[in-house]
């Protein structure tokens, strides 16, 4: 799976083939290199070209001493560093400032094939380990996975239940002293949307935005929040991204959403759509990104995929990768972390 930490060294590289769209042979970067005063042994070279690779930045073309180095061009996977671009102010930043649809139109063919083979043999193993499970301790895996899940989910909503008193509270109605009572019902409500998925898995296998509603419905219920698609304009903190402000326009925006996602045949592409998509839209007043993560969930869970915990995600990486989507139609910091927690999850959970 991709991997964001890259050398400066390796950075450059790609700079230069960005720029020769064509592709270079290894002595043609090696003669540029040095040119960009960069000097690098050839045993460097090669292994900085193999790494890149490996995390799918590059492909070659050809064979021995002419095979071509080639930029992957997807046009949202664009390698950005996260760390340097969040370096610049809020203001700073140059950026797309505006809902644009066609966006989540660019999803097809967002896994390349050997990425979508990894998936699908993670996945495999996944249905393997669960289905050999006894239904007892099947049963004390889901409660597990759905603490974990309810409560990370919450936490990188600004949430400060700990775990263990997310556990009690869902184990044992035992809310946490020093703790709203909205933040209870944030991950009881995290609860309940999941279990209302699993019972209705299959009603997720093609998507409708009465299914979008329900989640987001479950997922706000007793929290003040209004239902349905918001009337007026919102606000994301930490960018100048506005969405869409009409209720017809946003409507019409899920129902393309809606539309993309059913269109897509893996089940990976479209959860990662899903939860990009409904993030970026914002449709409703407050819990977008819950209902995101959620219906996410239950598009994998509907296709017998491995849903996500999202239990080692860091918070504030997640965040900056929802923003660079918001900010720069750029997929690539996003897709990593999710690509990383499906195999987190495949390999920490329903394990015999």
């Amino acid at each position: 799976m991709n991997d964001t930490k890259i050398s400066l060294r390796q950075q450059k590289i790609l700079e230069l083939l960005q720029k020769n769209p064509k592709g270079l042979t290894r002595v043609e970067l090696g003669d540029q290199l040095v040119l960009s005063k960069i000097e690098l042994s050839k045993v460097t070279l090669i292994r900085d070209l193999n790494e890149l690779l490996d995390i799918d930045l590059i492909q070659t073309a050809g064979v021995g001493k002419s095979t071509t180095y080639i930029y992957l061009t997807h046009q949202l996977l664009q390698f950005i560093d996260i760390d340097e671009y969040f370096s610049h102010d809020i203001d700073e930043r140059t950026i797309f400032d505006s809902y644009d649809g066609e966006v989540l139109s660019l999803f097809s063919n967002i896994c390349s094939k050997q990425e979508l083979h990894e998936l699908d043999a993670l996945n495999a193993n996944y249905l393997t380990n669960s289905t050999q499970l006894t239904p007892d301790i099947y049963r004390k895996e889901l409660e597990r996975f759905v603490i974990e899940l309810s409560w990370k989910s919450s936490k990188i909503e600004g949430n400060t239940y700990s775990l263990l008193e997310t556990e009690a509270l869902i184990k044992e109605a035992k809310k946490a002293a020093g703790h709203s009572d909205d933040e209870a019902q944030m991950i009881l409500n995290h609860k309940q949307a999941f279990d209302t998925i699993v019972e209705n898995k299959r009603d997720f296998k093609k998507l409708s935005i009465k299914n979008i509603l329900d989640i987001h419905q479950s997922l706000t219920d007793k929290m003040g929040v209004t239902k349905g698609i918001r009337k007026n304009q919102v606000g994301i903190t930490g960018t100048k991204y506005r969405p869409l402000a009409n209720t017809w326009l946003l409507e019409e925006a899920l129902e393309n959403l809606v539309r993309e996602i059913n269109a897509l045949e893996h089940p990976f592409e479209k959860a990662l759509l899903a939860v990009s998509g409904i993030s970026y839209i914002q449709a409703f007043g407050d819990g977008n990104k819950r209902t995101a993560r959620l219906l996410a969930n239950a598009i994998l869970l509907a296709h017998d995929w491995a849903p996500l915990s999202y239990r080692n995600v860091d918070e504030v990486e997640y965040k900056q990768a929802m923003l660079l989507f918001y900010e720069q139609h750029n997929l690539y910091h996003l897709k990593r972390i999710f690509s990383e927690q499906f195999m987190f999850v495949v390999e920490n959970y329903f394990r015999k």
